[in-house]
């Protein structure tokens, strides 16, 4: 029976999820019991046997042991590899059951759609409806246990209804090596076709819904067939499996208190029980105990689907939609809102709080503008205004085009440089030697010609350098 405890948690309050720690089917105590007691009962064996019953040199080689498993337990990623395992594990829970075929929607378009309140309506009605019945029933006799358990074998599901004798005959005449929970859905269709030529379907468009309701149903039914037959691939199983119960073993050693005399760091107190070393298998395994529990929900666990409360209810309620309930109308009165333009519903003394508050009109309903941002602008200022913006992001475009084109300031500087430097070097020897100002005049003409067809390229430090080679 699957666990529902919502309404127990339907008000948040203090401590509101303490009251379910206690709870013991379905819990997490009942799952793990028995490993978390095996892991306790290894610990304290190895603690012992390393207190009481080894030699000093045992014990100076078990430290050392214990202090290397307890430096390298902490590479294996537990936290990433179970809490992606369980994301996995969860959804495809959830989809499972939102796979689970339910009969509603065809019961209503049948009553609807197919016409008849002689015998031969109400005939053609309940065969349609028990097809799709007896579909849903052999798939979920496919994958699980406790619908298996209930009709073990083909004679069962006759007994219960679900099938007549001649059909079981004519099921079983259709050798197929591959399940046949497909069969009675081609059943339906003939005999909606069947009913569509005699007029029992008054037209096409009823008729086609009627199709693509089946086909959604039956799609449901194969989707479940392939959720049984393609499980979650086995290496990520083991890996998750082998990384939980690999890190526990490790801890057994890397965990012990060790002797505080000897000065180990870390180890300064002895205090025999690992508290927070079971916390963390208790989350850990348990997490893992989540996965096994969830990994197939067609079981007989706790928190199983209950797939024959299923069956019970769906077929229950499908036969009295396409047969009781087939023309079986109340009787049409004005509703005591008829003159009323704002019909309330009235509210009760535990319920009068909701009047009290206003009702919702939107995130912006109470936002305030300033009056001068409300008012409209003309198109024609708008245009303009667009205009200039346009016109001025164009010249912007081109000043900017114009810098990328000129020279650098560098360039400037390096030209600026050489030419005084040339100039105060002329100067120096022209008042030491009068002989060489002829030759400084033609360098200076040299240096002016560089000066002007330079686009400063050469870098500041390379100038100062030449012009200290000339020197």
């Amino acid at each position: 029976m699957t666990i529902t405890y919502t309404a127990r948690v339907a008000n948040a309050r203090f401590c509101g999820f303490s009251k379910l720690l206690l709870a013991w089917k379905g819990s997490i105590y009942k799952v793990l019991y028995k490993e978390f007691l095996a892991f306790f009962a290894m610990y304290t064996a190895i603690s012992i046997t390393y207190r009481f019953f080894l030699e000093n040199d045992q014990k100076r080689y078990f430290e050392k042991l214990s202090i290397y498993c307890n430096h390298y337990a902490s590479l294996i990623p537990m936290s990433f590899v179970l809490g992606f395992y369980v994301t996995l594990i969860v959804n495809r829970w959830w989809n499972q059951y939102t796979s689970i075929p339910l009969p509603d929607r065809i019961m209503c378009t049948l009553s609807g759609g197919v016409q008849g309140g002689d015998e031969h309506g109400r005939l053609l009605r309940r065969t349609l409806m028990r097809y799709a019945s007896l579909s849903a029933l052999l798939i979920l006799r496919s994958v699980s246990t406790a619908v298996f358990k209930r009709f073990p074998t083909m004679d069962h599901v006759v007994e219960a209804g679900f099938m007549t004798r001649e059909e079981r005959k004519k099921f079983e005449s259709l050798h197929s090596p591959y399940n046949k929970y497909w069969i009675p859905c081609v059943w339906f269709t003939n005999l909606a076709a069947g009913a569509r030529c005699e007029g029992r379907i008054k037209d096409d468009n009823t008729y086609k819904l009627l199709l693509e309701e089946l086909n959604d149903f039956r799609g449901k039914c194969s989707m479940l067939f392939h959720y049984d037959m393609i499980s979650i691939p086995l290496v990520y199983t083991q890996v998750v499996t082998l990384a939980v119960y690999s890190f526990f073993l490790v801890c057994l050693i890397g965990r012990q208190f060790l002797d505080p005399s000897q000065g180990y760091p870390g180890h300064d107190l002895d205090l025999y029980v690992p508290i927070f070393t079971l916390l963390q298998f208790f989350f850990y395994a348990g997490w893992l105990k989540v996965a096994e529990q969830l990994i197939n929900p067609f079981g007989e666990d706790d928190d199983d689907f209950e797939t024959n409360w299923l069956i019970d209810r769906n077929f229950q309620v499908s036969m009295m939609a396409v047969d009781e309930m087939y023309g079986d109308l109340p009787k049409m009165e004005r509703d005591r809102y008829w003159n009323d333009s704002n019909p309330r519903p009235p509210y009760t003394a535990a319920t009068l709080f909701v009047l009290r508050k206003p009702s919702f009109q939107g995130s912006t309903f109470d936002m305030a503008i300033p009056k001068e941002d409300m008012h409209f602008q003309p198109l024609e200022e708008i245009a303009e205004n667009f205009e200039e913006s346009v016109t001025r992001n164009h010249n912007l475009a081109l000043f900017n085009r114009l810098l990328g084109s000129a020279p650098s300031p560098t360039g400037f500087m390096g030209g600026a440089l050489r030419c005084t430097s040339a100039q105060l070097q002329r100067l120096t020897r022209v008042s030491s030697d009068p002989s060489f100002s002829d030759a400084e005049d033609e360098e200076e003409k040299s240096v002016g010609r560089n000066n002007k067809y330079d686009t400063g390229n050469v870098p500041m430090n390379m100038n100062n350098s030449s012009d200290d080679n000339k020197v």
